[in-house]
């Protein structure tokens, strides 16, 4: 597990786990689930963000300087230059050079719009940011974002707050076997085994936010993550025994049979 490392943007990481910052009841609430998860990157919604003065920003406060990654996030973003003048509002700000790409004009799904995603991350990474865009769980528009430039491609595994789970783990797996940058699952999600079924599929990790932070203790479920997302990598890495259609026995009873 020493060399099983991730990095993203030249940054290594000790933790795949990625944890949105909303919806928790209050800041206590919120500050101890991000400790119980372990996360490294925490992820914002820019709009939510007072950018002039990020210091005394009511969400930023919470968290001590240097210990995070900030992964800002262009929620609300309908077109790829709402998406790019947002982005370059969270720089200029000095919030982050990361940035997740989120582009969604179907305010009932939320679903990423492929096309606008994959211009806006096209222009912000000539304009050297380290793009993290969201997609749909298409093998073709992955590769596409993988190939623009993307330091990582965050496909969802179901529309965003659902908890509907994987709904289409044949895609993730092709996703990943594709994939020369790291693979992370966004949205969908709403359990522990969702975690373990992600991690066991070869994704780099999971980012999430609902399942945490609207459960009856975000506090428990935040650890609860983090330990799928370890067992579900561990299990990845050890390699799962071939599916069969028959019985075999474990015993090796072959050796007992009469000649």
């Amino acid at each position: 597990m020493q060399t099983d490392v991730l990095v993203i943007g030249g940054r290594t990481l000790t933790s795949r786990f990625f944890l949105g910052t909303g919806l928790f009841p209050n800041p206590y609430v919120q500050k101890e689930a991000i400790k119980a998860s372990g996360a490294e990157v925490l992820t914002f919604a820019i709009r939510r963000i007072n950018l002039a003065s990020t210091e005394d920003d009511s969400i930023l406060q919470h968290f001590e300087d240097n210990q995070y990654v900030y992964l800002p996030n262009t929620s609300g973003a309908r077109t790829a230059d709402e998406a790019i003048r947002i982005a370059r509002l969270a720089r200029a700000s000095g919030l982050s050079d990361w940035i997740k790409v989120e582009i969604s004009v179907n305010e009932r799904t939320l679903l990423p719009d492929p096309i606008e995603t994959l211009k806006a991350t096209e222009i912000l990474v000539k304009e050297g940011f380290t793009v993290l865009p969201y997609t749909s769980d298409d093998p073709v528009i992955c590769k596409r974002l993988e190939e623009a430039g993307a330091a990582a491609v965050m496909p969802g595994a179901a529309p965003i707050g659902t908890g509907l789970g994987i709904l289409n783990p044949y895609h993730l797996g092709l996703i990943v076997e594709e994939a020369g940058v790291p693979i992370i699952v966004d949205a969908g999600l709403g359990s522990a085994s969702d975690i373990a079924q992600a991690m066991e599929l070869g994704v780099s990790g999971v980012l999430m936010n609902t399942p945490v932070a609207k459960a009856k203790d975000p506090v428990r479920m935040a650890k609860a993550m983090s330990l799928a997302i370890e067992a579900g990598r561990l299990s990845y890495l050890a390699g799962r025994i071939e599916k069969k259609k028959y019985a075999s026995a474990s015993s090796g009873l072959d050796v007992f049979k009469l000649k």
